[in-house]
């Protein structure tokens, strides 16, 4: 069990319970009429339609149970390290990268709203079951990236554009975006804090959460 940052208040919570609470929020979402409504409209995100939105949502709940499956290959890093070496971070919308992540999302996206969304269901019934009783220091090879990680980390990894995209989906929608769980929302404003202080320096990152006079324009982490 880990202790999610926020405080003393701050219940205990395990990382593995949070991505299981958080998964089952954007089931929820999965299911709003609007999605199958809106699938071929553009979303909020530039140069993908909902339905693609939507397939690289759902993908971060799909892609565990093969994850859990695959053989590691690799050496274990730290989550600041598999970030520094996450080369779409940075990347712009013409790259390598974020072509292919558009093109397999509009692919996966034929096969309808109501499908995907009965696959994260699967998914996540699976995962409820499989998660609680894997290893604590279980080790996860990525599927994309020459490098491993602890289960826990690449579940962090999974908060972050689980929670990213569900804001993304429902703006997209013009729903209101779901509450996640305190420690959810604690998790991934860490993993942000770092990624922001990477790209524009920690005293802007300070200053523009403590000093609106000289707040940066942006501190945006991706």
């Amino acid at each position: 069990m880990r202790r999610a940052p926020g405080g003393p208040q701050t219940e205990v919570v395990s990382v593995r319970e949070v991505y299981l609470d958080s998964a089952a929020i954007v089931t929820a979402l999965l299911a709003h009429p609007a999605v199958a409504e809106c699938w071929a409209a553009p979303s909020a995100l530039p140069r993908m339609r909902v339905g693609a939105l939507t397939a690289h949502l759902v993908f971060q709940i799909t892609q565990v149970p093969p994850v859990l499956d695959a053989p590691v290959e690799n050496d274990r890093v730290a989550l600041p390290e598999h970030f520094a070496r996450s080369t779409w971070i940075d990347a712009d919308l013409d790259s390598e990268v974020h072509t292919y992540i558009r093109r397999v999302s509009e692919q996966e996206a034929t096969a309808g709203a109501p499908a995907l969304s009965e696959s994260a269901v699967i998914a996540l019934a699976e995962l409820r079951r499989r998660l609680p009783a894997e290893p604590p220091e279980r080790v996860i090879q990525l599927p994309f990236g020459p490098w491993a990680l602890t289960l826990d980390d690449y579940l962090t990894t999974r908060l972050l554009e689980l929670v990213v995209h569900t804001d993304d989906l429902a703006t997209s929608l013009g729903v209101t975006t779901p509450e996640f769980p305190p420690s959810c929302f604690d998790a991934v404003t860490a993993v942000l804090c770092h990624l922001a202080a990477r790209r524009h320096g920690r005293p802007a990152l300070l200053r523009a959460l403590s000093r609106a006079e000289r707040a940066p324009a942006t501190i945006a982490g991706l």
